[in-house]
């Protein structure tokens, strides 16, 4: 059999795609020359990193906001313009990201550091002090006798920290010539930390407000003139776009991701536009892709959970916490559990963004209910339901 990829039809779609000049930056992972609408919160960091030119220890940094607010992209932003301007004044600064969701543990994430900066170290097998140890000394007998500066990006902090403690930042914090930078979606990610250790941390706190609908049809004006065509996109795509993604709390990932889907639609029907109908169908196609992942991950309590939620739901009820308690267990039959137990449930999945609670009073003496709400298209869930 010949080369699939050597196909004349894949080969001439790539050589003449008719939408896409280039799809790299539609990646929220792609980083432009410019930063649109972040300019302030980058020059916050680089007012608490300019130290380090100074051969002077930078204060260590935390970037909050929520999920597709630019965090990441204004910390490598930031770290480009400071290694250049480092070389620029023979300053030895390392600076490196680490991404918490691929190193969970101390272990890990010093074990890469020693790695990244030229000391072998086994990914398992040695103690933490050995490793610990073994990080420290380089700033000990850092290379041509220049004293070595580190900054560490630890992104999405929060989740290493609730699998592992905060002996990650006590190790770095009590490392001489070490700042870190920690990003975060949550601001209460701190409630992970003890006092000592916040102590030793002294942070400066960059908060990263979402984008408004203007905002975010600027930076996909910036990213479509680089990606799409002369002429390809009808003129109310970006807006769309744009006021969707407003929509999910300023989310420039999530409007980023319908530009490019709606664009990949347009190339498979051979249509010669994007069009306002690509944008709606490329949400739903998000959607189903979001809703089918997160429920495939999700414990079979959880799943029953939802089908009751659902159930109720499309009956047109008001789903209070009894309500649903009692449905649950007709799903469930004899493998529920306890009515205390779903609360959990409940909390897990409304911080999943796939249901939504309100607590209302009832009036004098009557106290207070907790009304749930489904937040995501019925018929997406059900069909993810009944496919798992």
């Amino acid at each position: 059999m010949s080369n699939i990829f050597e196909d004349e039809s894949l080969v001439g779609s790539r050589r003449k795609n008719p939408i896409f000049k280039d799809k790299k930056p539609l990646d929220h992972r792609f980083l432009p020359d410019k930063l649109v609408h972040r300019d302030e919160q980058i020059r916050q960091i680089a007012k608490y990193w300019v130290d380090v030119l100074d051969n002077v220890t930078p204060s260590n940094v935390t970037l909050y906001g929520k999920t597709g607010t630019g965090k990441t992209a204004a910390s490598k932003f930031a770290r480009e313009q400071l290694i250049e301007a480092a070389n620029n004044e023979n300053v030895f600064v390392k600076i490196e990201y680490i991404r918490c969701t691929d190193y969970t543990t101390e272990y890990q994430v010093i074990a890469e550091l020693c790695n990244r900066l030229g000391r072998d170290v086994p990914n398992r097998g040695w103690t933490k002090a050995e490793v610990v140890n073994a990080f420290r000394e380089l700033f000990r007998t850092n290379a041509f006798g220049r004293k070595l500066h580190l900054i560490v990006i630890l992104d999405e902090i929060d989740i290493l920290l609730e699998k592992d403690g905060d002996g990650i930042l006590y190790t770095l914090t009590r490392t001489d010539n070490i700042s870190v930078l920690s990003i975060s979606n949550y601001l209460d990610f701190k409630n992970l930390i003890n006092s000592r250790v916040t102590s030793s941390l002294n942070d400066k706190e960059i908060v990263f407000p979402p984008y408004g609908a203007n905002q975010l049809s600027d930076i996909l004006n910036e990213r479509a003139l680089l990606s799409f065509n002369d002429g390809v996109l009808d003129s109310d795509v970006i807006p769309l776009c744009s006021a969707m993604a407003a929509k999910e709390e300023g989310d420039a990932r999530y409007a980023l991701d319908l530009l490019k889907n709606a664009g990949e639609l347009a190339f498979d029907e051979d249509s010669e536009k994007v069009t306002s109908d690509h944008v709606r169908r490329a949400k739903d196609r998000i959607e189903h892709n979001k809703v089918s992942e997160i429920l495939s991950t999700l414990p079979l309590q959880q799943q029953r959970l939802l089908e009751a939620i659902l159930t109720l739901t499309k009956q047109g009820e008001e789903i209070t916490s009894g309500k649903l308690y009692e449905a649950y267990s007709d799903v469930s039959k004899s493998d529920a559990v306890t009515y205390r137990r779903i609360f959990d449930f409940i909390n897990d999945l409304e911080l999943l963004g796939i249901i939504s609670t309100n607590t209302v009073s009832r009036g004098r003496g009557k106290g207070r209910t907790n009304i749930i709400k489904l937040q995501c298209d019925e018929v997406l869930l059900e069909t993810a339901l009944y496919t798992i």
